[in-house]
């Protein structure tokens, strides 16, 4: 989903959730949309996955395409490696509310 993509879909819906999400060791960000259907969208330029290098570049993103709430979510690698699923898309384990 592209930046227009994602403006014209906030304009129509009202039941998504929107997810900004940190790698442990990495200090990129990626924006997903999560819709009421359950599908997950990646934010995307060129057909490639946006990454953005501090929350501030997250935030003002998300404000120009209308957004105010959002979740920020840490991806820890340690589960993975030890035979874990990573728990990083459970609702309420690993998410911080963010409000711009």
């Amino acid at each position: 989903m592209d930046i227009q993509s994602l403006k014209h879909y906030v304009r129509d819906h009202a039941n998504f959730e929107v997810r900004v999400i940190s790698h442990a060791g990495s200090r990129c960000y990626q924006v997903e949309l999560e819709d009421i259907e359950g599908e997950r969208h990646l934010l995307t330029q060129r057909g490639k996955p946006m990454l953005f290098r501090a929350l501030d570049d997250v935030y003002l993103e998300l404000k120009r395409a209308g957004i105010h709430r959002a979740y920020l979510v840490q991806f820890v690698a340690h589960d993975e490696m030890i035979g874990r699923e990573a728990h990083y898309q459970e609702p309420l384990a690993s998410r911080m509310p963010l409000v711009f």
